[in-house]
């Protein structure tokens, strides 16, 4: 059994997204499947980057290619590690209409993996974009 502090971070995690519309426990651990999953990608071009400043040599596997992906966005936003730092409007376009695109086309057309994230979305909703409540008159 979970307790202590591990539950009460499991408790706001399952909070948030509660709040947030989602609260079939099988797509929240999808997207928390897909938010882990993006932090590795970076993790992985970390080490690769690091190793290859301590090398002197070219990068062998770029996990996020050089230049802009099709929608004119630089790769180097899709990482973790940058997006992180973007206000919550600008990282909810960016991991929505950038990274899950992207995540998509790792792996090339016929993979296994293409094929299981064909249909890959990011349905985790952002509050900021949240229409403001109808204010209704008094009772006549």
């Amino acid at each position: 059994m979970i307790t202590g502090e591990i539950k009460n971070q499991v408790d706001r995690i399952w909070d948030s997204f509660w709040s947030g519309g989602i609260s079939n426990p099988l797509e929240v651990i999808e997207q928390i499947t897909y938010l882990l999953f993006i932090r590795r990608l970076d993790d992985l071009h970390t080490l690769e980057e690091n190793k290859s400043t301590r090398l002197k040599k070219p990068m062998e596997r770029r996990v996020f290619p050089e230049g802009n992906d099709p929608r004119g966005r630089a790769y180097d936003d899709l990482r973790w590690s940058r997006f992180k730092h973007f206000s919550p409007a600008e990282m909810y376009t960016v991991v929505g209409e950038h990274v899950f695109p992207f995540l998509r086309t790792l792996g090339g057309d016929e993979s296994t993996y293409a094929h299981h994230m064909k249909d890959a979305r990011f349905t985790i909703y952002c509050r900021i974009f949240a229409p403001a409540p109808p204010v209704y008159p008094a009772a006549l």
